[in-house]
């Protein structure tokens, strides 16, 4: 026999848990339609299920000698030292984005061989310095 005033807690109790269910639930679903994996190009040659047109982040360095800018785009390969990438790319890039240099772009698959990326990512060690303060600093050292 559960009196009035139990029947009600377990009422909002039970309500409040199938809210909070139902916030978890969509939060996730909206965290994982927001996620950007990150690929390799051996990844991507050897994975038979990589969905093209999906973005993604391609990661790897640009190859020596592949950098090629107009005045529209850059085009550069991105290898992983097994397989390689082309990848096209409108606009401008990071200071530290150079042949032989790690980099990330975010884009979409045309095919496994062509990107095409909608920014870039130049990647640094953490003994990175930008060029203006190492200036300052050797100037200040003398």
């Amino acid at each position: 026999m559960l009196t009035k005033k139990v029947k009600k807690r377990i009422i909002f109790l039970s309500l409040l848990s199938l809210l909070s269910i139902l916030c978890i639930f969509f939060i996730i679903k909206t965290l994982n339609t927001n996620l950007l994996y990150f690929r390799t190009p051996t990844d991507i040659s050897q994975n038979a299920d990589i969905k093209i047109e999906k973005s993604m982040r391609l990661g790897g360095m640009v190859k020596l000698n592949s950098l090629i800018a107009s005045d529209k785009d850059i085009k550069f390969i991105i290898t992983d030292f097994k397989n390689e990438i082309n990848v096209s790319f409108s606009g401008s890039v990071p200071n530290l984005f150079s042949e032989g240099k790690g980099v990330i772009a975010e884009g979409k698959l045309k095919d496994k061989k062509y990107f095409i990326a909608e920014r870039i990512l130049a990647k640094h060690d953490e003994n990175y310095m930008p060029p203006e303060l190492k200036k300052v600093l050797n100037k200040n050292a003398k």
